[in-house]
This record gives structure tokens, sequence and C-alpha cells, in this order.
């Protein structure tokens, strides 16, 4: 019997993205993705900045999943890390999630008005394929 091999390509799976702000968003949105980096969100909302062990007093997670969950909003432009010594200190990017939220409904409204290559946030309609 000759099993069939499927090969799985990351690069078949996705669309593709033609605009930087796609691509922001969408990382941004795979960053979101899990309950506990909303949960730090949420806290780190509530505070102007905090160390990660500030966070594992707060929260019911060991600290090394706290830092790797920091480093996945790090690294998605929702929260900013000062490196200080010896710790490190995180404060929410209210900006950078302000213009997420903005994107999100803009792009909701043109999906829901049935035409989702329609900007309207005022921006050029993007070029999508």
């Amino acid at each position: 019997m000759q099993r069939s091999i499927i090969v799985y390509r990351r690069s078949t799976m996705m669309m593709s993205l033609n605009t930087p702000e796609d691509a922001m968003a969408a990382a941004r949105f795979a960053a979101l993705a899990h309950p506990a980096r909303l949960s730090i969100l949420r806290w780190l909302s509530l505070h102007e900045t905090c160390r990660c062990k500030d966070v594992v007093s707060s929260l019911p997670l060991a600290q090394s999943t706290v830092s790797q969950h920091l480093k996945v909003l790090v690294d998605a432009g929702l929260v900013v890390c000062d490196h200080k010594k010896p710790t490190s200190h995180y404060r929410l990017d209210r900006n950078a999630l302000g213009e997420l939220a903005r994107t999100t409904g803009c792009f909701i409204e043109a999906c829901c008005a049935g035409n989702p290559m329609a900007d309207p946030c005022g921006k050029e309609a993007a070029n999508h394929v």
C-alpha cells in the first residue's frame, strides 16, 4: 500500500499580503489570539509601566509563561519594552492598539457594506489579489 503524503507549505495557506498594513494587522491579531495575552494586555492597561514579575504576581501564570507572552506582544508592536538594567519594564502601546482598532473597524465596515476593497476610512483602496 502506498501512502500519499500531503506537503504543508505555509505560503499556500496565506493570501497575498499586498500591504504592510495587512501584514501588521495579521501579526497583531495573532498576538491577540491567546487568552493569557489578552489578560496581560488588560493588566497592562491599568498600569503605566511594570516589570514581568509585577504581572506574574497579579495573574495565575508562571514567570516563564508571562515572559514568553510579553515577548510575543512586544514583537507584534502592542507592548513596548524598555530595557533597564537589571530588569525590563513593559508598557502598553496605546497608539498601536488604537490604530489596530481603527483599521479593524474600517475593514469590518467595508466588508459589511459588501465592498472589502473599499476603504471607508479615507486611505487608498488596497490592491488585493
